[in-house]
């Protein structure tokens, strides 16, 4: 399990808002860092024309390559995972996918 691959993710349960179903997410965290069996995800989903506004999710084009058929990133729904809910691997995204899925982290931490 590392910094870009998606996986298949349960998310179930959930509380509030958290979405709550099974959906593939991608890994965002530092590979080097943690002592835990976590991971910290953020979900894949589907795009809406009025994401072309909102600075944390990422359009991405689903390929063969990276085998999605929804094509955004929500970091805004960030979180950090029991490995046991990372069902299987799907795929990876492009080191572009991911330098674009880091800035759109940066923002939602404000990290500068």
């Amino acid at each position: 399990m590392r910094r870009g691959q998606i996986w298949l993710y349960n998310s179930n349960p959930s509380v509030g808002d958290e979405i709550i179903k099974v959906r593939p997410a991608v890994i965002v965290g530092n590979n080097e860092v943690g002592t835990l069996r976590l991971k910290i995800v953020t979900p894949i989903t589907n795009w809406d024309d009025a994401f072309t506004r909102v600075a944390w999710m990422v359009k991405v084009k689903p390929s063969l390559e990276n085998g999605l058929s929804k094509p955004s990133v929500d970091t805004f729904q960030v979180r950090s995972v029991s490995q046991q809910r990372l069902i299987r691997q799907l795929s990876i995204l492009s080191e572009q996918t991911m330098r674009e899925v880091t800035r759109a982290l940066a923002i939602v931490l404000k990290i500068e």
